[in-house]
Formats: C-alpha cells, sequence, structure tokens
C-alpha cells in the first residue's frame, strides 16, 4: 500500500491569532477538494493560536489536520511556561512536532528529553513528527550518517515498530534551514533512504515500509517537485513557505507540476 504524502506548515513564532485565521482562511480557498485526496496537510501554528484554528478547522469543514510545533513530555508539574501534550490532545490536535533542530540547538534539548516526548505524544493519541538532522560542520566531516542513526536511535528507544509505523519521520539538514539553501534530490534521497533503513533496522522491515519520511529546510514551491519524485521522501515540513498561502498550496499541490 503507498504510503500516503504529507506536507506540514510549521508557522515557528509567526502571526497573532487574527493573522492566523487570516492564512488558514486563504489556504483553504487555494486548495480543491482533490488535493485533500492526494495529501495530508497538517498545520502548526503557535500555541496562542491553536484554540482559534482548532475552532476555525471544525467551523468550516476544512480538511487540514491540526498540529502543534512542540510539547512537555510530563502531563502537567511544576513546569512554568511549558505545554502539556495532554492539554493539546484536548484541543483536537494531531500531530506534534519533537525534536525541531532549533530547539535542539538554541534551547539544547538532548535525544533523551525528544524520545520523551515522543512517547508522551503517543501517550495522548496523537502523531509525533521526530526531526532530526546534522549541522554544517558535521555534514563537512562527513559525520551526517552518524548524527542521523544516533538520532533515530535515541529518538526512538522503547517505542515499538508498530507505532514506529504510525509516525512521520523529518530529516532536515539544520544548514538548509532559513538558509535559502536545500539538498539537491539525491542528497536528500540519500538521507531519507539512510532513515528508511535505520528503521528497518531498529523496528523491523514492516515499520520502515510504513513510516513516512519527510524532508525539510527552505522548501519552496520550485523544489518541492523533485523532492517529492524521490523512491524514500514522502513529504516535507515547511517553515517560510508555510506562512505564504498562495505558496504553501503550490507545495501542497506538487503533483500538477508533473
Amino acid at each position: 500500500m503507498a504510503r500516503m504524502p504529507i506536507i506540514s506548515g510549521n508557522w515557528k513564532m509567526n502571526l497573532n491569532h487574527f493573522e492566523a485565521i487570516q492564512l488558514v482562511q486563504k489556504m483553504s480557498y487555494q486548495f480543491d477538494k482533490e488535493d485533500y485526496e492526494h495529501v495530508e496537510v497538517t498545520i502548526h501554528p503557535s500555541f496562542t493560536n491553536v484554540r482559534s484554528i482548532q475552532t476555525l478547522l471544525d467551523a468550516d469543514g476544512i480538511p487540514m489536520q491540526l498540529g502543534a510545533q512542540n510539547c512537555h513530555w510530563d502531563d502537567s508539574g511544576a513546569w512554568t511556561g511549558e505545554v502539556s501534550a495532554a492539554m493539546l490532545a484536548k484541543l483536537q490536535v494531531r500531530y506534534i512536532i519533537a525534536g525541531h533542530s532549533e530547539r535542539r540547538q538554541l534551547l539544547g534539548e538532548t535525544d533523551e528529553q525528544v524520545n520523551a516526548k515522543v512517547k508522551a505524544i503517543f501517550k495522548h493519541d496523537m502523531k509525533p513528527i521526530l526531526a532530526f538532522g546534522e549541522t554544517q560542520e558535521e555534514r563537512d566531516q562527513d559525520q551526517t550518517e552518524a548524527k542521523i542513526v544516533g538520532q533515530l536511535e535515541t529518538g526512538l528507544a522503547g517505542i515499538g515498530g508498530p507505532k514506529v509505523a504510525e509516525m512521520v519521520l523529518a530529516y532536515e539538514p539544520i544548514w538548509a534551514i532559513g538558509t535559502g539553501l536545500t539538498a539537491t534530490p539525491a542528497d536528500a534521497q540519500d538521507a531519507c533512504k539512510l532513515v528508511r533503513d535505520t528503521v528497518q533496522r531498529l523496528k523491523g522491515k514492516e515499520a520502515a515500509k510504513a513510516v513516512r519520511v519527510q524532508y525539510g529546510g527552505s522548501v519552496k514551491p520550485t523544489t518541492i517537485f523533485e523532492l517529492m519524485r524521490q523512491p524514500d521522501i514522502d513529504g516535507a515540513l515547511v517553515g517560510g513557505a508555510s506562512l505564504e498561502a498562495e505558496s504553501f498550496a503550490r507545495i501542497c499541490q506538487y503533483r500538477l507540476q508533473g
């Protein structure tokens, strides 16, 4: 059975709730019903916008999936400023990003903490988008493979093959995020094949066959078609371009370029 492509828009720390509503409304005008039959679309607003977007998606019957950008691994407790997976589940969030490089690099999140978040997301019946990737320095020193494998080994620890099969794994080379640089389709394919091969080694053939692997890093309408032609790339984790309704729609409608 073919894997359903998945395109995810990570809005990062942008837009107030009025702007967020306007963006989703503009996006919905760009999509036809048929588009949603070919690709699963997830949007990941900031925490202050989640409730507003959830209400809009429900009221207007917009078939996009609501996502979040992060969560804490505990359900509750003395964690000032944090938001738990339990809270997000009550807002009908379906996908949560865990381990985005900006949180790893700038806020010091460890592989072990990311693993705990993945388990918390599953605990509350949502799906994790586990993000990982190498820096420019690691790439220059031929450490890409070791970095990807190491982050996957720890990030997936203690999670059975059937659960891994439900996940989305987002390879995002850190050197390509927000820089305008994009890995070549061949380079992206090599990395995503490594991801699938690693999942097969760790969790079995069925998990490797079913898990969806995204590429992230300055994805644009002009680069998405060739990326999506690669056999081990099932979607994209989109940053800046997801803040523009037309650009994001063109990315999600990549099949029309063929």
